[in-house]
C-alpha cells in the first residue's frame, strides 16, 4: 500500500510541477497573443500561432530544467524532437479550436477569442501531460538507476577507506 501511495504522491508532484511551468506558459501565450493582436494587423489565428510557438520553447525550458530534471538525459536531440513533435500536435488542436469557433461559428471579438484560445490551451494541454510524460520526459529504467547508485556508493567507500598505519 505504501508503495502505491508513493507512486501516486509521486505522480501528483509532477502533476503539480507541469501544473505550475504549465501556468506561467499559459500567461506567456495569452500574453503574446494579446500583445500581437493588439500590435498588428494578423489574423486571430496567425497571433495565435506565434504565441503558441513562444510558449512552447519557454515551456521546455521549464519542464527539461524543472518539471522533468530528473529524467532521462540521454538522447537530448531524440528528446527535442519527440517534444516539438507532440508540441506541434498540441498547437493544431489548441488552434484548431480557436479557428472552428472564429470561422466557423463567426465567434472573433477579443473576449471570444481569448475564451476559445484559453479552451484550447486547456484541450491541448492534457494531451501534451500524456505525451510528454508518456515518450518525451521518460523515467530512468530501473537497472541504470540502482546501477548509477551503486557506482556512486562504491566511489564514496574508497574516498573514505581509513589508512592503515605502518609500524
Amino acid at each position: 500500500m505504501e508503495r502505491r501511495s508513493s507512486g501516486l504522491q509521486r505522480l501528483v508532484r509532477e502533476a503539480a510541477k507541469f501544473g505550475a511551468v504549465g501556468g506561467a506558459g499559459i500567461l506567456v501565450n495569452l500574453g503574446v497573443f494579446n500583445l500581437v493582436r493588439h500590435v498588428t494587423d494578423l489574423p486571430v489565428v496567425r497571433a495565435s500561432v506565434i504565441a503558441t510557438v513562444v510558449a512552447i520553447v519557454f515551456n521546455y525550458l521549464g519542464f527539461r530544467y524543472w518539471t522533468y530534471r530528473d529524467r532521462d538525459k540521454h538522447g537530448r536531440t531524440k528528446e527535442l524532437t519527440l517534444f516539438l513533435l507532440f508540441s506541434a500536435v498540441g498547437l493544431v488542436i489548441e488552434n484548431g479550436l480557436l479557428y472552428l469557433a472564429t470561422y466557423g461559428f463567426g465567434w472573433d471579438s477579443p473576449l471570444q477569442s481569448n475564451v476559445f484560445k484559453f479552451v484550447g490551451i486547456g484541450v491541448a494541454t492534457l494531451f501534451r501531460f500524456w505525451s510528454y510524460r508518456t515518450w518525451v520526459f521518460r523515467t530512468l529504467p530501473a537497472r541504470e538507476t540502482v546501477a548509477d547508485a551503486e557506482a556512486l556508493l562504491e566511489r564514496a567507500a574508497d574516498t573514505e577507506q581509513p589508512k592503515q598505519r605502518v609500524r
